[in-house]
């Protein structure tokens, strides 16, 4: 029998991780109390909220209780507190290195506007860093739910601060509304500027919407990018082009995408070569944060040890860590499988 190793050990890199979706449950209904926002009982249960969005009315839902939580992030000590623990929640789980994803937008209203908000932000995660010991660093992400000059706006923010910490762009919310084209030019001006591309696609559609992410934004990762396995021919351009799937396997099945843990292409990626970074994309609405999605690939999938180390790899390869972090985590990985 296979000598079954300690997951949280694993030196791993977090690639998809939403700002306010890493909040703890805790800090939430304390926040909430100090502001006097009423939290609904799927945000204050202590529970995970039964979640299904594959139709209209269930992003709604689900949009809803993110924007509550949201809701309760208010000032620069709010912000310091939030990064500061989804760092501690990454080094317990065996990670090296976080890019978080955030929409300095949402929060300009409470901090003063749009730059004073992502300064704070990478203020905030500077110190989460110096505090921890962990690499952090931000993806600044639009929504394409509005305008894409709103889009262009943003990106031209993140370049601005590409040497405060921001390291990529992207694209969030339902991937069923507007055209990946239509954000085209704000994706250039981000990779003008030195950002990687890392817009969502393929989870709530289908095969197309990662098509587009890679023909239309020239995407060097797709959040999540798991339809893509109901196409060879795309799962082969993305192992040729090295393009890496920002997978988070408790979020797919959480939203009703898969029925169940095994039903997650995990395994049909990975036997294709697609590079795939796990992440626990928004653990307040998920329950589940950056180790539980490795030992999902171990439980549900059938991932040997040597298989989740390869996993690992591949999380460090897609990440914008500097090349002596690279090094040493990936270092770190052998040293973990030979044990």
């Amino acid at each position: 029998m296979e000598h079954v190793r300690d997951i949280t050990l694993l030196p791993k890199a977090h690639l998809h991780l939403h700002f306010t979706g890493s909040m703890r449950p805790t800090t939430l209904i304390e926040l909430a109390d100090k502001y006097g926002v009423h939290l609904p009982e799927a945000l204050s249960s202590g529970t995970p909220p039964k979640l299904r969005a594959t139709d209209e009315r269930g992003w709604f839902r689900f949009q809803r209780l993110y924007d509550i939580a949201r809701s309760c992030l208010r000032t620069p000590e709010d912000i310091q507190r939030l990064v500061r623990e989804a760092a501690e929640e990454d080094v317990r789980d065996g990670s090296g290195w976080l890019e978080i994803q955030v929409d300095p937008t949402s929060y300009a209203p409470h901090l003063g506007g749009l730059i004073p908000a992502l300064e704070v932000i990478l203020d905030a995660v500077d110190a989460a860093s110096r505090e921890t010991g962990l690499g952090m660093r931000v993806l600044v992400a639009a929504n394409r739910m509005k305008h894409p000059l709103d889009a262009r706006t943003l990106a031209r923010l993140a370049v601005r601060f590409a040497d405060r910490g921001v390291v990529g762009f992207g694209l969030s919310n339902d991937e069923r509304r507007g055209l990946a084209r239509d954000f085209d030019r704000a994706f250039a001006i981000a990779r003008e500027g030195g950002l990687l591309a890392a817009p969502h696609g393929g989870e709530l559609t289908g095969p197309s919407s990662v098509r587009d992410c890679l023909d239309d934004l020239r995407a060097s990762r797709v959040g999540h990018g798991v339809r893509a396995a109901e196409d060879p021919r795309l799962l082969r351009k993305l192992a040729e082009r090295g393009v890496t799937c920002e997978v988070c396997p408790a979020s797919n099945v959480a939203l009703g995408v898969y029925e169940r843990h095994e039903d997650v292409p995990l395994r049909t990626l990975f036997d294709a070569g697609v590079p795939m970074a796990l992440g626990a994309d928004d653990p307040l609405l998920f329950g589940s944060r950056l180790a539980a999605q490795y030992e999902i690939a171990r439980r549900h999938h059938g991932f040997t040890d040597a298989e989740l180390a390869e996993l690992a790899r591949q999380s460090v390869r897609g990440s914008a860590a500097p090349e002596g972090v690279r090094a040493k985590l990936l270092a770190g990985i052998d040293d973990w499988l030979a044990s």
